[in-house]
């Protein structure tokens, strides 16, 4: 299997659809672009991206997902999707054929990665394209297959609106997430009523106003912290008055303080490609 020096580089790129096997698997290393973005595409085949190094956003129809280091995003077959990197990149990952993906998700979702699952995407990444498909190759991909389906989703997924006036809202709070304007002050840059802002967004995203921010701010914080920021850095960009008002908003959302969620992805990194 070809091992990816450039996620944009087309002659080391084969169309994973075309290969008439149940797993295709892949290594990546894209050094700093500056920003990249793959737009909107999709496979027939589902496709599972593991994060080593840097991070990565993807958006699926009706979801925005952040993955930090030592977690991976699941996308299903024919899910359209774009995803975006900043910064330096490293990982695996897999194309899984839909014959092949009975007990995997059936919607995108991000996902823990245990150390079993993050060395079969490491060793399956080193097969030959066509790899034999009886024997130990096979062996492995059938496990790959069962750690994947047991892998523990992890919630570090934003639901994206369709309705137009709350994307221009979403649109504005990513690019301004410091601003920490109330919901009549949102609904009023919108035209919007306050009750109708929050009624819309309940319907369109399943949260209140400020849960769905508070969700927001965790997703960027882990993009942030996972491409190099301080503590520090990020509890301003997020426009919190104190680093203690961040951090415990962090610890209620994932459990743990940023600090010690990402010292647990930046340890027992796999062998570098």
């Amino acid at each position: 299997m070809p091992i990816l020096t450039e996620l944009s580089g087309d002659e080391d790129w084969v169309e994973p659809d075309d290969v008439p096997r149940p797993v295709v698997s892949y290594g990546f290393i894209a050094e700093d672009f500056g920003g990249l973005e793959i737009d909107l595409h999709r496979h027939r085949k589902g496709q599972i991206v593991l994060v080593q190094r840097g991070a990565l956003s993807c958006e699926v129809e009706g979801g925005l997902w952040i993955v930090p280091p030592r977690s991976a995003v699941w996308i299903p077959g024919s899910a359209l999707h774009a995803i975006k990197v900043s910064g330096t990149l490293e990982g695996y990952g897999a194309f899984v054929d839909p014959a092949f993906s009975a007990g995997l998700p059936t919607r995108c979702c991000a996902v823990s990665v245990t150390p079993l699952l993050r060395e079969l995407l490491t060793r399956a990444a080193h097969l030959p394209l066509l790899y034999e498909e009886n024997g130990v190759n096979s062996r492995l991909i059938a496990v790959l297959l069962d750690e994947l389906g047991a892998a523990e989703i992890e919630h570090l997924h934003l639901p994206m609106p369709s309705d137009v006036r709350l994307r221009r809202i979403v649109e504005e709070m990513m690019a301004m997430p410091a601003d920490r304007g109330t919901i009549d002050l949102w609904a009023k840059r919108a035209g919007l009523s306050e009750r109708t802002l929050a009624r819309v967004i309940r319907r369109e995203t399943g949260m209140s106003f400020g849960r769905w921010r508070q969700q927001l701010g965790i997703m960027l914080a882990v993009k942030w912290l996972a491409g190099g920021a301080s503590i520090q850095q990020v509890a301003g960009d997020l426009g919190y008055e104190s680093v203690p008002s961040f951090v415990t908003m962090f610890r209620k959302a994932l459990g743990t303080s940023p600090g010690r969620y990402m010292a647990e992805r930046h340890t027992s990194q796999p062998r570098s490609l």
